[in-house]
């Protein structure tokens, strides 16, 4: 299969084109400096491209069996104006140049990132992929993405919507960061730590997507997250545990928005999410528990 990933040089982007490659498909991946660690692999092709502009790039997407699209800037970091617009085109810009580029009467699948923010902050209700949209600036971030994205079965083409929940994988992506806090014994959870933390792990991440990409009935959003979604809380304390760290100096909630403003807000929201739509298409997490999760990814 010849499969497009766009954002395919990042963190997950990486994981998946590894286990692609390694099962002998034709993987181009775009990212801003078109370098990717799997570069010199015989059926891998990298582009340098801005995907939120159109351009050369776009003329490989008629080429292709499936896009995966995971471009978008990190949500981590100091909400400005500006970055929030950076976080808003590099996904929205990105899909609607992708979509522009299908031909009519497409045989092509569009499998799109998109994130459990989704849901804004969910408080104690259970969410699946039927409730409602939240109201808060990474909610409208989602909502817009995935309208940009379902466009695509306009032209033919069999959409599905990855709404992830917090990667965890080894050697970068959110646990590295988590770590380091936790290595002198500095760690605990944000706030109160009642809020509901979804998380997955990458490997997961990487076999739903693949069974996405022959799932040829599926369509629609798919939450992306753990069967067992725990509080953060319980996520410090466990991570703690893998670690051998202590998980006892939370950080104040005053101090989490004092210090990164909007988005420290959002850290402090949480969302109970099910995977419903994976788990009822017959999809097998391998770690839909957190604990046996945790004592993989810390492993050397």
């Amino acid at each position: 299969m010849k499969i497009l990933i766009t954002g395919g040089t990042g963190f997950v982007g990486t994981a998946l084109s590894k286990r692609l490659l390694e099962e002998g498909h034709e993987v181009t991946v775009t990212g801003s400096s078109g370098r990717s660690p799997l570069k010199g692999h015989p059926q891998l092709t990298c582009l340098a491209a801005d995907t939120t502009r159109p351009g050369d790039w776009q003329k490989q997407v008629a080429e292709q069996e499936a896009l995966i699209n995971l471009a978008g800037r990190s949500v981590f970091g100091l909400w400005t104006d500006k970055y929030k617009q950076a976080i808003y085109d590099s996904r929205i810009l990105t899909t609607r140049n992708l979509v522009a580029a299908l031909p009519e009467n497409t045989q092509a699948v569009l499998l799109s990132a998109s994130a459990a923010g989704y849901y804004g902050n969910s408080g104690e209700s259970e969410v699946t992929e039927h409730s409602p949209g939240g109201d808060d600036f990474l909610a409208h971030v989602c909502r817009d993405w995935e309208q940009e994205a379902t466009k695509a079965a306009e032209k033919g083409a069999r959409v599905a919507l990855l709404r992830f929940g917090v990667v965890l994988g080894k050697g970068g992506g959110a646990l590295a960061t988590m770590k380091t806090p936790f290595k002198f014994a500095l760690g605990g959870p944000l706030g109160s730590g009642k809020q509901w933390f979804p998380w997955i792990h990458l490997d997961d991440l990487v076999n739903a997507i693949h069974f996405l990409l022959s799932a040829e009935t599926c369509s629609g959003p798919f939450n992306f997250t753990a069967p067992q979604t725990v509080r953060q809380k319980e996520f410090a304390r466990q991570l703690g545990t893998a670690l051998h760290r202590p998980a006892i100096l939370p950080a104040p909630a005053f101090a989490v928005q004092w210090i990164m403003g909007e988005f420290g807000r959002s850290l402090l929201q949480g969302q109970k999410i099910i995977p419903r739509a994976l788990t009822e298409s017959g999809f097998q997490f391998t770690y839909p528990e957190l604990q046996p999760a945790l004592k993989e990814l810390v492993s050397t």
